[in-house]
């Protein structure tokens, strides 16, 4: 069984008798059900009866009702009501949209709207390019998905995409103070996409893509940044590539090795694979092999997709040829960006010695993280009940700050290289260990220090 988590939190409101032993019978229960207790408490006592709220975290929905059909088992103990903790978060949705202005009086509001916003829109009439000075346009991203490639979940459309988008607009607040809203368009034609996304640009300073599956995500992001005048990042592509760079580069520090001489073993050749192999070649790394679900990729392969095409052409220079299991043998580093269970810790040995792994494959890995690090010196994933989780949240917020404080109109590689230098550089040299490659997603200097960074190489490159 894995471990509880509070993205499975229930509270369980429970009716039993007012004697001695009573909350220890519900604490009993809940333990011999393998929960983890975060709350008890009498919300009511009246004669010889008392009502409990107990809250626990789960490992699934499963479990949740293994929990609750345990404590119905107990006599003289009623479960009145069963609440999910995470439905509950996402009641009326996550974010909302508040007025920066005041408008107590006639006179704030002639300046807020009619007659004095006249003015205002008349001047942008004018000049255009004030919207950023003038407007929300300043400090506003939108979160667009078509919801065909949502977190692990598939194409499940652009409704059930939303409490995503929520929730990624929520971190671009939290952490940056980016003003971001979603967009889930109930469409998955790329020229459809396009269409509406340069349509509603001028609401916004910047597009983050979100969850749109590949190959149509390359296109989509490929045409929308040579048509607007703003910057369009997919962030399942090149955050995922910013923070693996930045992990990379401290954890090669840890084993003593360098990016050039590293060979490197990437599974996965969709969207988050694509650029973190594009990121790694511009930064540097000489040596890199992509494999596919039938192993190693070289460019005397025939690929209709120009995009496998293009990674043929740019990796694997020595032309190997074998599965994935053969490929890591000797591999300096292995990255997963694929499926879960694909490699065992016997794959793992077979790796040169002080192997970094990066298994982001998520909730599920490529390999067990646990068998890994017997065999690995490092260790990743993007799970949040390990170490070294690779969290695209550690990129996005601090980027997009950097290119809206920067007033950017693309997003290039070197903003994207110095952004994973300032997440690398948020360890500092003493605190850098095996298990501590990448700070804490909480860390609240890493937001601006990627915008710093990012800001800085926008203005350089201007």
């Amino acid at each position: 069984m894995s471990a509880p988590s509070p993205g499975y939190a229930i509270t369980l409101r429970v009716e039993a008798n007012a004697v001695a032993n009573s909350t220890a019978t519900l604490t009993r229960t809940i333990g011999e059900a393998e929960a983890e207790l975060t709350a008890l408490d009498v919300v009511e006592s009246r004669g010889e009866k008392m009502v409990v709220d107990i809250t626990c975290n789960a490992t699934g929905t499963a479990h949740a009702e293994e929990i609750t059909q345990r404590l119905r088992e107990l006599p003289d103990v009623v479960v009145h009501k069963v609440s999910d903790r995470t439905f509950l978060m996402h009641l009326g949705g996550k974010i909302e949209v508040r007025s920066k202005v005041a408008l107590k009086h006639r006179d704030d509001l002639s300046r807020a709207y009619t007659p004095g916003v006249a003015r205002v829109s008349m001047a942008l009439a004018d000049n255009p390019e004030d919207a950023r000075r003038l407007t929300i346009k300043r400090n506003t991203v939108a979160v667009v998905t078509d919801g065909s490639a949502v977190l692990g979940l598939g194409n499940i459309g652009a409704t059930a995409a939303l409490p995503v988008m929520e929730g990624k607009a929520a971190l671009f607040k939290r952490f940056a103070g980016v003003d971001a809203w979603p967009v889930c368009l109930d469409t998955q034609d790329v020229d459809e996409i396009v269409s509406i996304v340069k349509a509603l640009a001028p609401v916004y300073g910047g597009i983050n893509l979100e969850d749109i599956s590949a190959p149509r995500c390359f296109e989509v992001e490929d045409r929308l940044g040579r048509e607007l005048d703003i910057p369009v990042f997919h962030d399942d592509q090149h955050g995922t590539a910013i923070v693996v760079l930045g992990a990379l580069n401290n954890a090669l520090k840890v084993v003593d090795k360098s990016l050039v001489d590293a060979q490197i073993v990437v599974s996965g050749v969709g969207a988050a694979g694509h650029a973190v192999i594009e990121l790694l070649l511009a930064q540097g790394a000489q040596n890199i092999i992509a494999c596919d679900r039938h192993g190693a990729i070289h460019r005397e392969q025939d690929f209709s997709d120009e995009y496998r095409f293009w990674l043929a052409q740019h990796t694997n220079p020595a032309m190997f040829e074998g599965t994935l299991e053969e490929t890591i043998a000797g591999a300096d580093v292995f990255i997963g960006a694929s499926a879960p269970d694909i490699l065992t810790g016997a794959d793992i040995a077979t790796m040169a010695d002080d192997a970094i792994v990066f298994a982001l494959a998520n909730p599920v890995p490529e390999v067990d993280a646990v068998e890994a690090s017997q065999h690995a010196a490092v260790v990743a994933t993007g799970r949040s009940d390990f170490a070294n989780q690779i969290n695209n949240v550690l990129a996005f917020p601090g980027l997009f700050r950097g290119l809206l404080d920067a007033q950017a109109n693309k997003v290039t590689d070197s903003m994207m290289i110095a952004a994973a230098q300032a997440i690398a550089e948020c360890v500092a040299p003493d605190e850098l260990n095996p298990n501590y490659i990448v700070p804490s997603v909480f860390d609240e200097s890493v937001a601006p220090a990627v915008a710093e960074a990012v800001r800085q190489a926008a203005e350089d490159s201007a």
